[in-house]
């Protein structure tokens, strides 16, 4: 036997093929609910979804990954041993002479293990810390630490998931409220050649330009942003906005089907942009590692990093809100009266550095930082309990929470159908505005294309017409023709 527990020679048969028998069901399990879930999405012809779905399979064995090279290394990272003095700096709590370890996590595993012993770490044969130790030096990291953040890391990618799941869910439900008001667009029948010129507004009498025009000058520029602010906590969009936009998009984008489903492309839109959010981009995983060296007594870093997230969802919340703000501001200084309905004019210099998707990678900045605040206050809680130091005060616990739930909420409720709104309002639209099958069509022309295209009858037609053929290579076909070789690939 081993000094630090029973190892696999002195453990009955029985127990081990037990254990290993849960351990795989449990796994098969999971592995079946998501490959079901998965034939339901593609029964569906819901093709985002079905790649979000993946998405998450990618982070679940990503997690996988991490948990086989902490379990292959743990050992050995016990065995760095660096001096006392660098090990008592940049310390989370203030070192007490009886440290006490276990917690509510540990009672939960006990009870699953042989001889009551609530031995859990991940491969504990050894006392590294023996090692150091008669080196007159301690280890880099004990096993103990190494087992929690092991917790941590697996902990915090399944807050991530889950509540980029409840966003995305709550956030569809608010977008499907608006499907009224595209049942009574589309019986306005808009004719972009017809009847948007046969009757004559007064811009300044229009529902849109009444609610969003402030005036003219630097005061109304100051006002429009502090409209702008309130605005995105209540009626964020209302039914004079969408009617509007949604005419500047078609006008735009798709002058020649005014009865376009613009509802149902916002939605597959959103469904697109899902799998980018809920996955974890390298830049976050640096912000994990960037907050746990920072996050040493005295910093009350948990607390502050808490504004990260709650900052960041109100100027993008405001942004969104003031574009809404700008459409209307251009139409009313330009026009008393126009002919035909008012339309407005997407535009990208609307956004942050003329980049709409600038917007999706800030709220998954939020989503994650908000998600990772959650992680860390439960994963505390759990591990070490609600007295421990790394909890902090009450006054540090409370805003904390509060802010928490502030962000998630707003982001569903708010920020999300915004986004999914007024990201329509660029310059160029996005892939979704096809259906699946159009999209299928649309790729297999591009390959046909290129491959027709390499002799000289292509390059005499294109010097004969090549505005034509500057039109014709749409940048979108060739995009989604990309994509789609990726996928095949993949």
């Amino acid at each position: 036997m081993a000094e630090g527990g029973t190892t696999l020679e002195y453990t009955p048969t029985w127990v081990v093929a037990v254990v290993c028998a849960v351990i795989v069901f449990i796994s098969l399990a999971v592995e079946r609910i998501l490959h079901l879930f998965g034939k339901y999405l593609k029964k569906k012809n819901q093709k985002p979804l079905f790649e979000a779905l993946q998405k998450i399979k990618e982070e679940l064995m990503l997690l996988g990954f991490i948990s086989l090279l902490l379990t292959v290394f743990q050992d050995r990272i016990a065995k760095i041993c660096i001096s006392k003095d660098l090990a008592n700096q940049w310390l989370p709590c203030q070192e007490n002479k009886e440290l006490t370890t276990t917690a509510h996590f540990q009672t939960l595993f006990s009870s699953f293990l042989p001889n009551g012993s609530g031995r859990r770490l991940l491969a504990e044969a050894s006392d590294p810390a023996a090692y150091c130790t008669a080196k007159g030096k301690v280890p880099l990291l004990s096993t103990t630490a190494l087992h929690h953040l092991h917790i941590f890391i697996f902990v915090l990618a399944v807050v991530h998931v889950t509540f980029c799941a409840l966003t995305i869910l709550f956030g569809s439900t608010k977008i499907h409220q608006w499907k009224s008001w595209e049942d009574y667009a589309k019986d306005m029948e808009y004719d972009p050649e017809g009847v948007v010129k046969t009757k004559i507004t007064q811009v300044q009498e229009h529902d849109f330009i009444r609610n969003r025009f402030l005036g003219i000058g630097k005061n109304s520029e100051l006002q429009g942003w502090v409209y702008s602010f309130f605005k995105q906590f209540y009626g964020s969009v209302t039914k004079s906005d969408y009617i509007t936009l949604r005419l500047g998009f078609i006008m735009t984008h798709c002058r020649g089907n005014p009865k376009f489903n613009f509802h149902n492309y916002m939605m597959r839109a959103l469904e697109a942009d899902f799998k980018k959010v809920v996955g974890i981009s390298w830049y976050l995983w640096a912000f994990v590692v960037i907050f746990l060296l920072m996050n040493f007594v005295g910093w009350h870093t948990y607390f502050w990093i808490a504004f990260i997230p709650f900052i960041l969802l109100l100027a993008v919340g405001t942004k969104l809100e003031h574009i809404i703000t700008q459409l209307a501001q251009e139409v009313a200084e330009r026009h008393i009266v126009v002919e035909g309905e008012l339309v407005v004019q997407p535009s990208d210099d609307h956004f942050w550095f003329n980049r709409p998707r600038l917007i999706l990678r800030l709220i998954h900045i939020i989503l994650f930082q908000n998600s990772f605040e959650i992680a860390f206050f439960a994963w505390i809680w759990v591990q070490y309990g609600f007295n421990s130091c790394m909890m902090g005060q009450v006054r540090f616990i409370i805003p904390r929470l509060v802010i928490g739930v502030f962000v998630q909420f707003v982001c569903s409720y708010s920020t999300l159908p915004l986004y999914a709104f007024v990201t329509q309002m660029g310059s160029s639209y996005k892939k979704a505005i096809f259906e699946e099958h159009i999209r299928e069509g649309l790729v297999g022309w591009a390959r046909k294309a290129k491959k027709n295209n390499k002799g000289n009858a292509f390059k005499k037609s294109a010097n004969d017409s090549s505005q034509f053929g500057a039109k014709e290579e749409s940048p979108l076909v060739f995009e989604i023709a990309k994509v789609d070789e990726k996928e095949s690939a993949v």
